[in-house]
């Protein structure tokens, strides 16, 4: 156990140099990274939330906000099935509480409206594989020919589960085209997300960019009536009067149903129109949109479209010409810092929901300052009394473990800023823990060594034997902690995973500095001063 062949020394050396090359970084000014060469490491550890202070934000799925676009939106389908040839006749299609209801005319005609409108139930798969699923609507028909839909509660739970992971990668995109350094963002409870994004400076603005549902779409506008009039009575039929962001805002009447939507766009960049050298949004169709929108502006030349954003109109330009090049232009009272927030909504996506703020926190630097002083002040304690505990304890060989104490917790920043984790309070908590568990594997070998030198052997076969007995006993222990660390890493959350992850990095860097780093050094001295008698 004592013997080191010279490759084996030479991987433990560039690992333990790779650990000291990668923290170094950490204390260094921002003007001193800048300075580095590019082949040397420059990051540093992340800091979480509560350490350099930003935007807490928890959102919930609004049920009640989505349920009715959903039941307007099989309302639509509803009507398209029963206008199909051959057709049924109806009347009273409209939402009514949590469903939604028609009646057919004819009720020899029930048993064909049954079977159209059945394929609306919409089932739904509840689990990965896709062995089991539930519907999304129930439907019952009445003999005197009344037809509704209901939500059913399995359908909805599904649908929710499944808006908010959708909603998850959403947030992510957009937080990504944000610039945001290591957000966090998870699922909290069956329809909430939790979004915690350390560092941010402007939280409002941050807030408003993952809110906004970002619903693109493009409609034609009907000159049928004006949008006073369908105000004052009653807009004809498919079509709906909208607002426009302006202030005081502009009603426009158009027809409902879209002509394309923003999931039919691939990109969208900020630019400045030539004309008024105002910020604008440049926006680009995929293949399929492109040619929609071509034959939309051939047929509809003279006519104004509008382009909407969640229910807004952003502008209504009237179609002078064809537009065949599959890109268009959203123009408007845009900021730059407007333009670009929604620029970075398009290419994002829309969210599939309204999301309401259910908790925001902002939270200042100054307390995560505290937080690392408060850290830095436990470590350095809590380090220098194990330091003193070992020399006194174990003499010579308790500095070897003090070294090897030392080599553990470079590994362990090491890693962290080699991982980019995130370091929160829990974090340095978990820190601190390690330094103190650090030296639990050599107290087990320094005992054992002892138990070997009062039966009897001699200096160097008792620290052989107590380096090869003692492995077992040190690996049980450490594998036990770090499937603790595991659990609270899968089912904890936000800080409760900084434990987790700084205690197992810690788990892995102590076995091999216990077992591997203060081996080495012991075997050296060994060599070097060859004892024939050892007092421990």
């Amino acid at each position: 156990m004592l013997y080191f062949a010279r490759w084996k020394v030479t991987l433990i050396v560039l690992v333990i140099l790779a650990g000291v090359i990668t923290t170094l970084p950490n204390f260094l000014s921002p003007a001193a990274l800048r300075a580095l060469p590019d082949w040397l490491p420059s990051r540093q550890i992340v800091l979480g939330l509560d350490l350099q202070g930003g935007a807490y934000l928890l959102y919930e799925v609004d049920r009640a906000d989505y349920v009715q676009k959903r039941l307007k939106t099989l309302e639509g389908d509803i009507r398209q099935k029963l206008r199909d040839e051959p057709r049924i006749g109806y009347t009273g299609l409209g939402v009514q509480g949590n469903g939604v209801q028609v009646r057919i005319r004819d009720t020899a005609r029930l048993a064909d409206a049954r079977t159209r409108l059945s394929e609306l139930t919409n089932p739904l798969v509840t689990n990965l594989f896709g062995g089991q699923t539930v519907n999304e609507f129930a439907i019952d028909v009445a003999d005197d020919g009344l037809v509704r839909f209901t939500y059913t509660d399995e359908g909805l739970t599904q649908r929710i589960s499944t808006i908010v992971q959708q909603s998850i990668e959403v947030i992510r995109l957009r937080l990504d085209e944000f610039g945001t350094t290591e957000p966090s963002i998870q699922r909290q409870g069956e329809d909430r997300i939790l979004v915690e994004a350390p560092g941010e400076g402007d939280p409002q603005r941050l807030k408003e960019l993952i809110g906004q549902t970002a619903q693109l779409t493009f409609h034609m506008v009907d000159q049928s009536m004006a949008p006073e009039q369908a105000l004052q009575s009653r807009p004809p039929v498919g079509t709906v009067v909208m607002y426009s962001m302006d202030d005081p805002p502009t009603p426009y009447l158009l027809e409902e149903t879209p002509l394309l939507t923003g999931e039919d766009l691939v990109d969208a960049q900020v630019s400045f129109d030539s004309r008024s050298n105002e910020p604008v949004v440049n926006f680009r169709f995929n293949t399929s949109g492109a040619r929609t929108f071509s034959v939309a502006t051939q047929r509809n030349v003279g006519r104004p479209f509008a382009i909407v954003l969640d229910n807004e109109v952003i502008s209504a330009p009237v179609i002078r010409e064809p537009i065949t090049g599959g890109s268009g232009q959203i123009s408007g009272s845009f900021t730059v810092e407007s333009a670009n927030d929604l620029a970075v909504l398009l290419r994002a996506g829309a969210l599939p929901a309204k999301l309401s703020v259910v908790e925001e926190r902002s939270i200042g630097p100054g307390l995560g300052q505290d937080s690392v002083d408060a850290g830095r002040i436990a470590a350095l304690i809590g380090g220098a009394l194990v330091i003193a505990f070992m020399i006194l304890a174990y003499g010579r060989f308790g500095v070897i473990a003090d070294m090897a104490l030392l080599t553990n917790i470079v590994m362990i920043f090491g890693a962290l800023t080699t991982l980019q984790a995130t370091l929160t309070l829990p974090g340095i908590a978990g820190i601190v823990l390690t330094i103190g568990m650090a030296v639990d594997a050599n107290v087990l070998i320094f005992e054992r060594i002892r138990e070997e030198l009062r039966a009897g052997r001699s200096a160097i076969s008792a620290i052989d034997a107590g380096y090869s007995r003692a492995l077992g006993t040190i690996l049980d222990a450490n594998i036990t902690t770090l499937i603790a660390a595991l659990i609270l890493f899968q089912l904890g959350s936000g800080p409760i995973r900084g434990f987790a992850v700084t205690l197992a990095i810690g788990i892995f860097t102590t076995v091999f500095s216990a077992f591997t780093v203060s081996r080495l050094l012991v075997s050296l001295w060994v060599r070097w001063k060859r004892p024939s008698k050892l007092t421990l």
